[in-house]
């Protein structure tokens, strides 16, 4: 019985206590037939489970980038939507749509989703419901919930994938190090029970209205890295480590992932510049020292199956390697160290 109280009310908060807000951009130089059907698609998902459709927020980044079209949807299902100043990139969007969210929304949960139809509307309820669990265990409010892909390489693509994975590992070698160091220990006894790292680059995002406030209200950091390093290419670590840096206690939950994208941006993205930026901002943010830059990246990069694809793949790792050792005065190698045997 009380369980089943507990998924009444999570429900009741998935239909009249959440905001969704989805960052909107339509690259002005392509046919944007597909995105746009695949946004109008997210959008249908979405108001099956939102009560309120002004609680739904299209976030476009940038008013060349999508938005009379975003206008144009906001306006037929009676959505919320800002539009951007100018295209920065997806943390710009998010950033304006939490502001909406917290200016004119009387919500208690915000979901961050991206347009093409990936983040899937039914499985929302999964993340409201753990993080009302974790209320009830520890009485925590700072709360941020990951949608945790169950794959990367069959959604990503291999060389993504394999990427991805790199961040994460030297993501989280950087928050052990600055929690040692600071004496706040990393409270992930909900997210990390079924591998060695969090997902955190994962687009699928909820945040109780107090993590709201504290990692996406504040004023932008962007650690003398690029405008593009910033809002584009580190946004899924930023949304994440300001979160954490802030108090928040952080969970997972398993979700669905189409088994390929059906649109992705990463291809107009430089891939190498995007994952070094991927690095070098959170170890900026948390003051990482060198010595341990070099070392993290000589743990892992072994460990990649990126290394098999010769020479491409080595080669990239490589360039990587030596993007995040120019920004922090590290000597470039043209090498990455291997054992002997496995």
């Amino acid at each position: 019985m009380k369980s089943q109280l507990k998924i009444e009310r999570s429900l009741k908060i998935l239909g009249n206590r959440t905001a969704v807000v989805i960052p909107v951009f339509l690259n002005p130089q392509k046919d944007n037939t597909l995105s746009t059907a695949l946004l109008r698609e997210t959008v249908i998902q979405y108001l099956h489970e939102i009560d309120n459709p002004a609680n739904i927020c299209l976030s476009v980044d940038g008013k060349n980038c999508g938005a009379e079209i975003a206008e144009g949807i906001a306006s037929e299902y009676s959505l919320s939507h800002v539009i951007g100043e100018q295209n920065l990139g997806k943390l710009s969007p998010v950033r304006n749509g939490a502001s909406f969210v917290n200016d004119k929304l009387d919500v208690d949960y915000t979901a961050f989703i991206d347009q093409d139809g990936d983040h899937t509307a039914n499985e929302l309820i999964n993340l409201i419901r753990l993080a009302e669990h974790m209320k009830d265990d520890t009485s925590e409010e700072n709360l941020l919930i990951l949608g945790r892909r169950i794959s990367k390489h069959h959604p990503l693509g291999f060389f993504r994938g394999e990427l991805e994975e790199l961040a994460d590992r030297l993501l989280l070698d950087a928050m052990q190090f600055y929690s040692a160091h600071h004496n706040k220990p990393l409270r992930f006894q909900y997210a990390t029970v079924l591998e060695e790292y969090p997902d955190f680059h994962s687009g699928y995002k909820l945040y109780y209205k107090v993590a709201l406030k504290k990692s996406l209200l504040t004023a932008p950091r962007l650690m003398e890295c690029s405008s593009d390093a910033y809002y584009r290419h580190s946004v899924e670590c930023v949304m994440t480590l300001e979160a954490i840096l802030s108090g928040a206690m952080m969970g997972i939950v398993n979700r669905s992932t189409l088994n390929q994208q059906p649109v992705s941006a990463f291809a107009d993205l430089k891939r190498n510049r995007m994952v070094a930026d991927q690095i070098i901002w959170p170890c900026k943010r948390l003051g990482i020292p060198p010595m341990y830059i070099k070392q993290w990246m000589a743990n892992h990069l072994p460990r990649l199956l990126l290394n098999t694809l010769v020479p491409e793949g080595k080669n990239e790792l490589i360039e990587i390697q030596n993007m995040v050792f120019q920004a922090f005065d590290i000597p470039e190698t043209e090498t990455i160290q291997r054992p002997l045997f496995l």
